[in-house]
């Protein structure tokens, strides 16, 4: 097997979380970020969309910015940085590109990119009817669900963050592992 996307010195852990739609991906990776950051890790995230959205506000300078032909516009306030990047028709960047643009961080979160080469956990609900990924993604390492399955793989409860948080911290290392509070750059195996 390939080394993971985006592991490294820049990123201590690259992690995936894969599901179909409704399997609550977004909710465990809501619950599992605070557990992270209690844990002292520093948590970033990436979500991939696979329809059109636009947080900006029609009318608004930046949105009149991005009308006009910016291929970037970068709002700053006191509290927070967003940058918006237009593609233009140019092709959707890859997940590598997109972690090139994330400052480092103990462990970045990634929902969406469900055949990215990440170590990933699968959230699976039977009831939604829907086919494991498992089968056809060495990438999974357990899958959290909410009923009893058959599999080779660890069975993570999807309704105990606890448990799926201490998964992943398995896999970045303790902090006496990390020097002066550094990302290892070597997931634990």
């Amino acid at each position: 097997m390939a080394a993971p996307v985006g592991q490294g010195a820049r990123h201590g852990l690259v992690f995936g979380f894969a599901g179909y739609s409704g399997s609550g991906k977004t909710t465990l990776i809501e619950q599992v970020i605070p557990r992270l950051v209690a844990a002292g890790r520093k948590v970033s995230v990436i979500k991939h969309a696979h329809h059109r959205f636009d947080f900006d506000t029609p009318g608004k300078d930046s949105w009149r910015h991005r009308q006009a032909g910016a291929t970037e516009v970068l709002l700053t306030t006191d509290q927070r940085w967003v940058l918006m990047h237009e593609l233009r028709g140019q092709p959707e960047p890859g997940l590598e590109a997109q972690l090139a643009h994330m400052s480092p961080s103990d462990v970045v979160l990634i929902e969406g990119f469900k055949t990215a080469a990440i170590p990933k956990i699968e959230v699976h609900r039977p009831a939604l009817g829907k086919p494991l990924l498992h089968p056809d993604d060495p990438w999974i390492q357990a899958i959290a669900t909410d009923a009893p399955l058959d599999v080779p793989l660890p069975l993570l409860d999807l309704n105990d963050p606890d448990a799926v948080t201490a998964f992943i911290l398995a896999r970045v290392g303790t902090p006496a592992a990390m020097p002066g509070g550094q990302p290892s750059g070597t997931p634990a195996p």
